[in-house]
């Protein structure tokens, strides 16, 4: 039987080669003593036991305090920062481990040559240059050489995102009964930033020092191109480069001085480069990774146009299927960036991922029933535009669904019946026949809506004095007439549909008298034309409008729908078809078309060019809305209304009606009334023409 070896001290060994339990304890307990002489000793002796209560700990206190009680006094690293703790809890008078950069306490620490430091302020004692970015940095990772990697330019795992359901960078981790969080679906605490004092998601807002993103300083250096310190863009062999530099060097093209060639030029660095990389002997600034092409990186090493090639891919994977018209219209867009940010956060973008991926079905009637409807009515424009679904009129849908939603809250179920009559044969009739008639969209239904709600408005009125329809009397209809809304006239094409199918006496309407309005002044309207024609500091689209409203008494809701093809050169003249026959523009107003149809360009981010519309308006395929361009006439102090009134006066006056009905294409009955309203007396106007004409071929 082998006896048990023991320590130099004579203490009984568990096994052979280990050490001794017993020396170690006491080791420990004499630098106890040594740091707090006042410390009962079987106050110590407990309190060490529970701190190094198992061989691990008890080995590496007994090696931290081998040369000395100081880590006792610092509370480092963190087994001797528990033992301290313990220690305090029963009366020593050690003090607190604090961290000696930051001054945090209640934390773990770890021995440097400052002291005891957190596990963030060890991370910067110990940061290094990044490899990739050339920033001093806290170490995040390393490549694969071994090289430090900086918390942005290391690459970070990814994960399923809890609410996106995309495999992206989690950004929070499931905490509290949330699932990870990636980092587009991550918004911070919403706090008052502390520098712009605006609520906003904001850094640091647990700690009380609330900052957003916009006002989160950043650590700036001498730019090598401008020499402003301002934050670095990026690192050059240069040095740093700021944004505005950095922008300037990628947009920096031009012939080379050595080959020739049509490159991105680079050498010397800054505003005199006058040689591309290949002849500097240099690597390019950057180059997609894709394409080749010398552009800045906008996504995974990528320029913005194989970024959104990759991006429209993935969202139409059928590049031949129905949708290869948006397709091809995606990855032609005249601006990249932002259909990128429509693809990334446009609802009507996320409708048509739904269409592709066959979700949902692509009809307009699937399209009518989204609970988004601006945004599906985008989509359905586009969709139009490129030939995916057939055109409709969408005028006449939301009538017809306006008139459906109208007549199902009429009471009693009587009036229901004739109103339902009234607009089924006659008011949706009317705008079925006009739209069929009409020679541009979109089609007019503002009367078809007053004459519906006219009759709405008189039938109730019939119902609150006790008057069933067929009982309606002269004395009603003039009461209704006397002390009904501004409206009441309306009911005209009610009592004359009503009466024809006998569903109402004769009743007897009064005559209309037809009120022009106060028209514009001669010398306002010239003047407003002459700023128009010459002050360029106005949007063109704007001048040209507002001329056709004052030289040639064009309504607004005519002149968003003039064509490109409306405008025409005939060996130098410019011409613009309004009516029968073509008007010859004068200049400068002749300029100012060429240049808009020329120049003038659709503002949707997805959309076939050249539109045909002279002013297009913001959805694709659809022309200016009216409204709109009223509006931006009025902030040009222009009187659209006004200045129309004027125009037609003058013009009226110095033409006969059938020459003013061709000329402007207004209908014969209306452009008679002008010439009536402006003075002018044409009544013998073809005698005179055929005298005139007898009078030139006599010898």
């Amino acid at each position: 039987m082998s006896r048990a070896q023991g320590c130099p001290a004579g203490h009984e060994l568990a096994g052979a080669g280990r050490a001794c339990n017993r020396c170690r304890l006491e080791l420990i307990a004499a630098r106890v003593r040594e740091a707090d002489p006042a410390l009962p000793a079987d106050h110590a002796w407990a309190a060490i036991e529970t701190a190094a209560g198992n061989g691990a700990a008890l080995g590496e206190l007994a090696r931290v305090l081998a040369d000395g009680a100081g880590p006792l006094l610092v509370g480092a690293p963190p087994t001797v920062g528990r033992l301290v703790a313990e220690l305090r809890a029963r009366g020593s008078q050690l003090p607190a481990p604090v961290c000696a950069r930051c001054g945090r306490a209640d934390i773990e620490l770890t021995a440097s040559e400052e002291g005891g430091v957190c596990a963030r302020c060890r991370r910067r004692q110990l940061a290094c240059v990044c490899s990739v970015c050339g920033i001093v940095k806290p170490v995040a990772g390393r490549d694969a050489h071994g090289e430090a990697l900086c918390a942005v330019c290391a690459p970070r795992p990814k994960r399923p995102c809890d609410r996106c359901g995309q495999v992206r960078v989690i950004a929070r981790r499931a905490r509290d009964g949330d699932g990870d969080l990636c980092d587009r679906c991550y918004k911070g605490p919403l706090a008052v930033c502390g520098v712009c004092h605006k609520t906003k998601p904001c850094h640091f807002a647990g700690v009380g020092r609330p900052v957003c993103a916009s006002c989160s300083p950043r650590r700036t250096a001498p730019c090598a191109h401008c020499g402003q310190s301002l934050p670095p863009t990026v690192r050059w062999p240069e040095g740093p480069v700021c944004e505005r530099c950095y922008r300037t060097a990628l947009s920096r093209r031009g012939a080379c001085a050595d080959c020739g060639a049509e490159r991105r030029l680079v050498a010397p660095p800054g505003p005199a480069a006058r040689q591309c990389a290949d002849c500097a002997g240099v690597a390019p600034l950057s180059a997609c990774t894709a394409c080749g092409t010398e552009e800045r990186p906008y996504q995974a090493g990528l320029c913005v146009r194989c970024a959104l090639a990759e991006r429209a891919h993935h969202l139409i994977r059928d590049v031949d299927g129905p949708l290869a018209g948006v397709h091809s219209a995606i990855i032609a867009a005249p601006q990249p960036y932002s259909t990128h940010n429509w693809l990334r956060s446009g609802v009507s973008a996320a409708i048509l991922t739904d269409i592709a991926a066959g979700t949902t079905p692509l009809t307009h009637e699937a399209l009518d029933a989204h609970p988004h409807p601006r945004a599906a009515n985008y989509l359905r424009h586009i969709l139009v535009a490129h030939g995916v679904l057939p055109a409709r009129d969408d005028a006449m849908v939301r009538l017809e669904a306006w008139v459906a939603a109208k007549l199902a809250d009429v009471e009693p179920p009587e009036h229901r019946r004739v109103l339902r009559s009234y607009a089924t044969w006659r008011v949706l009739r009317r705008a079925r026949q006009r739209a069929q008639n009409a020679r541009r969209p979109p089609t007019r239904t503002a009367r078809a809506k007053v004459c519906l709600n006219a009759a709405v408005a008189f039938l109730a009125f019939l119902d609150n004095r006790g008057c069933a329809p067929a009982e309606c009397s002269q004395a009603d209809l003039d009461t209704w007439l006397d002390q009904g809304p501004p409206s009441a006239p309306e009911i005209a094409d009610f009592i004359d549909w009503a009466t024809e199918r006998k569903l109402l006496t004769n009743l007897v309407m009064p005559s209309r008298t037809r009120r022009d309005g106060p028209a514009l002044d001669d010398a306002t309207r010239w003047a407003i034309a002459r700023r128009l024609l010459h002050d360029n500091t106005i949007e063109l689209g704007d001048r040209v409008a507002g001329c056709l409203v004052l030289l040639y008494g064009q309504q607004l809701s005519r002149i968003v729908t003039i064509t490109r093809d409306q405008i025409s050169d005939h060996h130098g003249a410019v011409r613009l078809h309004l009516g029968a026959t073509d008007i010859e523009t004068p200049e400068p107003l002749a300029t100012l078309l060429t240049q808009l149809t020329h120049t003038r360009r659709p503002k949707t981010a997805v959309l076939p060019t050249p539109t045909r519309w002279l002013l297009p308006g913001l959805d694709p395929g659809q022309p200016l809305n009216a409204a709109h361009l009223g509006m931006r006439l009025r902030r040009l102090e222009i009187p659209a209304v006004t200045g129309r009134r004027a125009a037609l006066m003058h013009l009226a006056g110095q033409l006969p009606a059938a020459v003013l009905a061709d000329l402007l294409g207004l209908h014969p009955t209306t452009a008679a009334h002008w010439v009536r309203t402006a003075g002018g007396d044409w009544n013998t106007y073809a005698a005179h023409l055929i005298q005139d004409r007898h009078r030139d071929r006599q010898p």
